[in-house]
C-alpha cells in the first residue's frame, strides 16, 4: 500500500471516531441525566473521553506521516504508538473518574432510572460495534498501533454500554417487582464499566509502550529475511540482524561478512544488493548494512 494511502486510510478513521464518539457523548449525556441513569452518564463520559482519544489518534497520525529529517534521521514513525500511549492514559483516567462517580452513588439513595435509558444504550451499542469492526479492519490493513488501539477501545466502549444496559434493566425490573434495592445495579454497573475501561486502558497502553522501546522482531518473524541476505551474491556470512519496529514500519540493522580480499568498492555494491533485496519487503523502510571481512574463527 501507498504511504499517502495508508496515512489518509488512517484520517479518516481517526475523523469518523471523533464525529461517533462526539455525537453519542452528547446523546448519552442528554438521556442519561433525562432518565436519571448513572450507567449512562458514565457512559457519555467514556464517550467523551474517545472523542479526545480519537483526536490524538489523528495528530499521531499526521506527525506520523512527515519524513525523516536532521533530528530524526529514521522518521517519525513512534509517533502512532505514542498517541496510542496517550490514549491509555486517558483511558485510566476516565476509568478512575468512573469508578469514583459510581462508588459514592451506593452511599446515597438514589431514584431508579427511566425505560427510555435501554432505547439508548442499544442504539449506542449497535454505532458503537460498527465503528469497532470498521476500525479494526483499516488499523489491521495499514498496520497502526494507534488505530489499533482506537479499534479497540470502540470495542471496550461496547461491552461497557451492556455492562450498563444490564444495570438500567436489572433497576428497572426491581421497581416492576418492588424489589428496591436494585434500583443500585445502575451504579453497580457504572463500577463494571469502569474497570473494564482500565482493564482495556492496561492491556492496549503497556502493548504500546513496548513498541516504543525500540523493540525489535523475533527469530521466528525475521528467519526469511535472513535467508533472503544469505543468498545474496558474495554474502558469506550473516553475523547479526536486528529489525526494529519503528511504528508502523521496520528499520533492519545487520552486520555481514564478505572475502576479505575483495576491494572495498566490492564489498560496498554487496552491501547495496542486500539492501535493495530487503527493500522490497513493503514493512521495512531502511536498511543499514555494516560490512565485516570474512573469518572462519
Amino acid at each position: 500500500m501507498e504511504k499517502e494511502e495508508r496515512f489518509k486510510q488512517a484520517q479518516t478513521v481517526a475523523v469518523v471516531g471523533i464525529i461517533g464518539n462526539l455525537l453519542l457523548a452528547i446523546m448519552k449525556s442528554i438521556v442519561g441525566v433525562m432518565a436519571n441513569s448513572r450507567a449512562l452518564i458514565a457512559d457519555a463520559v467514556n464517550s467523551a473521553s474517545d472523542v479526545a482519544g480519537s483526536l490524538v489518534v489523528y495528530i499521531g497520525v499526521r506527525i506520523a506521516k512527515q519524513p525523516p529529517d536532521e533530528d530524526h534521521p529514521y522518521g517519525h514513525g513512534k509517533a502512532e504508538s505514542i498517541a496510542a500511549i496517550v490514549v491509555a492514559v486517558l483511558l485510566v483516567i476516565v476509568g478512575i473518574e468512573i469508578l469514583t462517580a459510581s462508588f459514592k452513588a451506593f452511599f446515597n439513595p438514589i431514584e431508579p432510572p427511566k425505560l427510555f435509558a435501554v432505547f439508548a444504550l442499544i442504539f449506542a451499542i449497535l454505532v458503537k460495534e460498527g465503528l469497532y469492526r470498521y476500525t479494526y479492519r483499516v488499523g489491521k490493513q495499514i498496520n497502526s498501533d494507534a488505530v489499533m488501539i482506537n479499534a479497540h477501545d470502540h470495542r471496550a466502549d461496547v461491552f461497557s454500554s451492556f455492562a450498563a444496559l444490564i444495570g438500567i434493566g436489572a433497576a428497572l425490573i426491581g421497581e416492576k417487582i418492588n424489589m428496591n434495592w436494585l434500583v443500585y445495579a445502575d451504579p453497580l454497573a457504572g463500577l463494571f464499566v469502569s474497570l473494564f475501561v482500565l482493564k482495556t486502558a492496561w492491556s492496549l497502553g503497556a502493548e504500546a509502550f513496548h513498541n516504543t522501546l525500540d523493540h525489535v522482531l523475533h527469530e521466528e518473524d525475521i528467519t526469511h529475511l535472513k535467508e533472503l541476505v544469505a543468498n545474496v551474491p558474495g554474502v558469506k556470512k550473516v553475523n547479526s540482524f536486528y529489525a526494529r519496529e519503528h511504528g508502523y514500519y521496520v528499520i533492519v540493522d545487520l552486520r555481514i561478512s564478505v572475502d576479505p580480499l575483495i576491494t572495498v568498492e566490492e564489498g560496498h555494491a554487496i552491501g547495496k544488493k542486500v539492501k535493495a533485496q530487503l527493500l522490497k519487503d513493503s514493512n521495512i523502510q531502511d536498511v543499514f548494512v555494516h560490512v565485516n571481512p570474512y573469518s572462519q574463527n
